[in-house]
């Protein structure tokens, strides 16, 4: 058997199976290796994901493909060999799946758990192909391979037929813009090739196509490990009249991305000496030539682009995928963020978007709360103003949800602080893609793909009033501020609050005291106590206490608020010197021994669910303004060390 280093078309063949003489003819017929570069170069590249249900085949289907491909070295065939010993299923055959299957524990198991990805090329075709997992807990690895995917290849074991980690994947094809799909049936040597059960399959699959949205399928039989249809067309499977899966693979037709219009989101700006002023980027659709008119999305100011440049090589057009900085006739206002454009492109600018949202943290998603949103090299703040409903990726059903947990899949809308120039997920991936980012830990939490803006984004404009904050501040003769305290049930909040306030009414201080029960028997009385009506709770809170500080009133606002993330997002609400939190920070015993209202006996006696502190927890404050423990320090001192700050 003949073991190619490189491939065929590179400088040397390393031959296992043929004499020298053989492999010298050979070799005189390869290309150079610098041609043989400027010529993979130029060819189409087809990304693809194999996914599944568990023990399916796909990390032994992509092997087969490495080995038919002749993308091997010598080495990693005897490597192959020997891993196959140690760790394959297959007896003391080769098992290709070690191929991809890198990870130890993946290895021991017999599963796949991170996406793999590898590289090959036939005559025609460049390939990058990605191996993801079909666990459902290793959900988000899908998503990761399937994001960049042109088409995706769903493998059936044909003993089993269409299982739900079938449709789930198929869903998720669906739901990231993979426009077609192959259905590869596999392992039809353990049902004797048999075409009536193949067409069973191909019937039920065609069920599962009614709710997806995909432009082409295609079906192709299968036998992986025997490598039967990988590259050539099997005698066993002489019934069907299709193209082999590398055939096909190789006659699939990329969809041109020069038709699509010029995306290039600013990273940098370059400035190594007075007279060059490069704007750096990576082009992520479209292409870019000397001489183009661009502009940008954000300002709509237009320049002529006067060199494209990568490294220290002037080139005289750019394509996607190439980071380069160019240089422009006359300079614009742009910065990091900015979107370049053409300048005959139209484009849409929103700041609420309908999107589809995968949840990959295992933190809980609740509406309401408030993310760091990335798009391109833009980072801004925002919400998720609403959750419309959670999928039900296995039977593809819309349920009724507040929150999301791991792997969970919803519709949502979202509100970002600022207008953004964007695309749909359909038009444009890049542009119409978004991370989410918990703005205290930095941890990414979800992604999200936009299906449309709402309209009333663009139908609901802020009112303009004659009458402002400042007027409103000169006439109480002080500035509107909010005093959030937080802690614990018993520590001693509102009873500070309270003490507060009188003492500001003295000193002729236009105040307001909103108080976390005084709330809940009016504006929050639908609210319960579970975490995603505590997060409503608070966002509700801080949007009047928005209203009551633009008033230019001293708002006191005393709620437990027990998640950080909820005090961060009120906190948000606010310029720095409009906020100051205050955390109460006497302990549970003594909290819990004062128990003015009874519920922690209740919590103890367990009557009392979702009580914080007892059977829900209380996230203590890392940067509080004022810390305050009632067990040492009296309610006068404690009024006193607030006046103080405040400078009253």
């Amino acid at each position: 058997m003949k073991i190619v280093q490189w491939n065929k078309r590179k400088r040397k063949v390393i031959s296992k199976g043929l004499d020298m003489k053989k492999s010298k003819e050979m070799n005189k017929n390869l290309l150079p290796l610098d041609q043989y570069l400027q010529h993979q170069e130029a060819l189409p590249t087809l990304k693809f994901i194999t996914c599944g249900s568990v023990d399916d085949g796909k990390s032994t289907l992509i092997g087969r493909m490495l080995y038919e491909a002749q993308a091997l070295l010598e080495e990693q065939l005897l490597n192959l060999q020997n891993e196959s010993k140690k760790y394959g299923t297959q007896g003391q055959n080769i098992d290709y799946a070690l191929l991809v299957d890198g990870l130890s524990a993946e290895r021991e198991q017999g599963i796949t758990i991170d996406v793999a990805y590898r590289f090959f090329s036939t005559e025609n075709k460049r390939f990058i192909v990605a191996d993801a997992p079909g666990h459902e807990e290793y959900t988000k690895n899908m998503i990761t391979g399937a994001s960049n995917a042109d088409l995706a290849i769903i493998l059936v074991d044909a003993r089993k037929g269409i299982l739900e980690q079938t449709k789930r994947h198929s869903f998720l094809a669906s739901l990231l813009g993979i426009n077609d799909i192959v259905l590869a049936i596999n392992k039809m040597d353990l049902i004797q090739y048999s075409q009536e059960k193949f067409d069973q399959i191909v019937d039920q699959y065609k069920l599962v196509l009614d709710s997806l949205n995909f432009n082409s399928v295609s079906y192709i039989p299968i036998s992986a490990l025997n490598g039967e249809n990988i590259k050539l067309n099997s005698s066993n499977l002489a019934w069907y009249k299709g193209p082999s899966l590398l055939n096909f693979l190789e006659i699939f037709e990329i969809e041109s991305d020069d038709m699509k219009s010029l995306r290039m989101p600013v990273q940098n700006i370059l400035r190594p000496n007075q007279d060059f002023r490069g704007i750096c980027g990576m082009i992520q659709a479209g292409h870019l030539r000397k001489g183009q008119h661009i502009k940008i999305a954000s300002s709509n100011s237009i320049s002529k682009v006067k060199s494209i440049n990568i490294g220290d090589k002037e080139i005289s057009k750019a394509i996607k995928g190439q980071s380069i900085s160019i240089e422009l006739e006359k300079d614009l206002d742009v910065s990091r963020g900015d979107l370049i454009v053409s300048q005959e492109d139209k484009f849409s600018i929103s700041n609420l978007f309908e999107v589809n949202l995968a949840w990959l943290s295992e933190d809980k998603c609740f509406k309401g709360r408030k993310y760091l949103f990335k798009i391109g090299t833009r980072y801004i703040k925002g919400k998720i103003l609403d959750i419309k409903h959670k999928y039900n990726v296995n039977n593809f059903e819309k349920l009724k949800s507040n929150s999301l947990r791991l792997n969970d899949i919803a519709c949502a809308v979202i509100q970002l602080d600022e207008d953004i120039p964007f695309d749909t997920y359909r038009e444009n991936r890049e542009t119409g893609s978004l991370i989410l980012i918990d703005p205290v830990d930095y941890q990414t939490k979800g992604a999200a793909t936009i299906l449309h803006s709402v309209r009333r984004a663009t139908n609901i404009h802020k009112q303009k009033t004659n009458i402002n904050r400042e007027n409103r501040e000169s006439l109480n003769g002080h500035k509107g501020k909010l005093i959030w305290f937080t802690g614990l049930s018993g520590s001693g909040k509102s009873t500070i609050a309270n003490a507060l306030e009188i003492d500001l009414h003295y000193k002729d201080i236009k105040t307001y005291l909103l108080d976390g029960d005084n709330l809940r028997l009016g504006l929050n009385q639908d609210l319960g106590f579970k975490e995603e009506d505590r997060v409503e709770n608070i966002r509700r809170v801080g949007e009047v206490a928005k209203l009551m500080v633009d008033a230019g009133l001293y708002v006191l606002a005393s709620f437990i608020s027990p998640y950080e993330k909820d005090r961060q997002m009120v906190r948000d609400l606010f310029k720095d010197e409009d906020y100051v939190e205050v955390f109460v920070s006497t302990s549970l015993e003594v909290s819990e021994k004062r128990d003015p209202k009874g519920l922690y006996k209740k919590a103890r006696e367990g009557t009392l669910p979702n009580f914080t502190g007892i059977n829900s927890p209380y996230e203590k404050p890392k940067n509080s303004d004022i810390v305050i423990d009632t067990d040492e320090v009296s309610v006068k001192r404690s009024v006193q060390m607030i006046n103080s700050y405040l400078g009253l």
